[in-house]
């Protein structure tokens, strides 16, 4: 497959995502966590950034090859050493509101065969070098996005038959088009999808329901969800009132279930890539609100060091709702990424869950947030549940059974 304008498709994608997505504006600081061989594309957002006004763009070069490198010679103990830059660096971000954008594109099985257990030590230490920059983004006091970059590897985990090259032309294709890129207007095909999902997120705010009951093959659960709980879709506005779009691409509406409210069992019907790693067959038992059995048929050892990080981990932090018949489901790809994994079909995460998912969140203290309901744990791993077969029904307090999904889809 040739792309002969796979450079003006790359511009409008960078103008995009630093224009509409992170909505750069004038003299903003910005971070900038791309892979080294994402260099081409690492200059056009840059460059991007800088034409929106952006005072100074601070890049963090990623190399898998070198942190697979440090996996296997360094002890367990190094692996989980945070070092002072790292939290430097963190608090500086977080202080400053620095807007923050990462690009995916490595490989999802960066990590296979390497030690889980040092996996789960170097996955600890990341997220104890950045809580200061996890708190501030989760609470929205400063924007964030991220979107994925084709590379060679990943392609070839979604096209296997096509060569490297042709794979990742190919990707690079379904990864605009999930952008919207291949429309008139993108700016305003994104408009318009924003004001669908919101749409969506107001009908659930106004019935407030007490919980959501799922069911499918394998799937018989109910999620509680805390009072006052707040949907959201397709955008926020960080503390300055900047609008911004965490996720791009983004088909889902989703809020924070009541950590301590599920019950039931759940299978997952999409692979993971968490941790360079491919977790499948993913099956959950949940008893007032804690995992109290977990099998995977690819990754047990890597889900058992992660329901191990913390007392949050075996608890949920984030319920989101995705239609069947999304783009990218109707895509009929695996892309082993949860970025466009998630906008497949519905999913949970386990781990944390964001303050602006109940009214005045993101001004509760730690101990408020949890007496509300909400999760925290170092965490957040989306786990994709939602397929052709799923009916979601909402509950409200006085009993009242309103269909949601049905098929997999909106009821409308």
């Amino acid at each position: 497959m040739t792309t002969p304008n796979l450079t003006q498709q790359l511009q409008t994608y960078a103008e995009l995502a630093i224009k509409i997505g992170l909505n750069i504006q004038p003299d903003d600081l910005m971070t900038l966590s791309i892979d080294i061989e994402q260099a081409p594309f690492a200059h056009l957002l840059v460059a991007a950034a800088y034409r929106a006004g952006a005072r100074n763009v601070i890049v963090q070069w990623q190399d898998p090859q070198l942190q697979r490198l440090a996996l296997r010679y360094q002890s367990e103990d190094e692996l989980s050493t945070v070092l002072p830059h790292q939290e430097t660096l963190s608090e500086f971000i977080a202080v400053q509101r620095v807007k923050r954008l990462v690009v995916m594109s490595s490989d999802p099985d960066t990590f296979a065969g390497l030690p889980a257990a040092k996996i789960a030590a170097y996955q600890r230490r990341d997220s104890q070098g950045i809580q200061a920059v996890k708190s501030a983004t989760q609470s929205n006091r400063l924007s964030w996005l991220i979107i994925g970059a084709a590379s060679p590897a990943w392609a070839q985990k979604v096209f296997p038959e096509a060569s490297p090259a042709e794979a990742t032309a190919q990707l690079w294709q379904a990864i605009f088009k999930t952008m919207r890129l291949d429309t008139p207007d993108p700016v305003q095909a994104w408009e318009d999808h924003r004001a669908r999902l919101s749409a969506k997120a107001k009908m659930l705010n106004d019935y407030q329901f007490d919980r959501l009951h799922y069911t499918a093959p394998g799937t018989d659960l109910t999620i509680g969800l805390p009072r006052d709980h707040r949907w959201e879709a397709a955008g926020a506005n960080n503390e300055k009132g900047d609008f911004f779009i965490p996720n791009m691409p983004t088909e889902e509406v989703f809020t924070a279930p009541d950590a301590k409210r599920v019950d039931g069992t759940v299978s997952s019907t999409k692979p993971l890539s968490y941790a360079g790693t491919i977790l499948s067959g993913l099956q959950f038992k949940f008893a007032k609100g804690k995992v109290v059995e977990a099998h995977a048929e690819q990754g047990q050892a890597t889900l058992d060091h992660l329901l191990k990080t913390d007392s949050g981990a075996r608890h949920l932090g984030e319920v989101a709702l995705v239609p069947d018949q999304s783009p990218i489901s109707q895509s009929g790809l695996t892309y082993f990424n949860t970025l466009f994994d998630e906008n497949v079909s519905d999913h949970l995460a386990l781990g944390a869950a964001y303050p602006f998912s109940v009214k005045d969140g993101t001004s509760m203290s730690k101990l408020a947030l949890q007496k509300a309901g909400l999760n925290s744990s170092q965490i957040h791993v989306d786990f994709m549940v939602g397929s052709a077969a799923m009916a979601i029904d909402g509950i409200t307090k006085d009993g009242q059974v309103v269909p949601l999904f049905r098929q997999g889809n909106w009821v409308e």
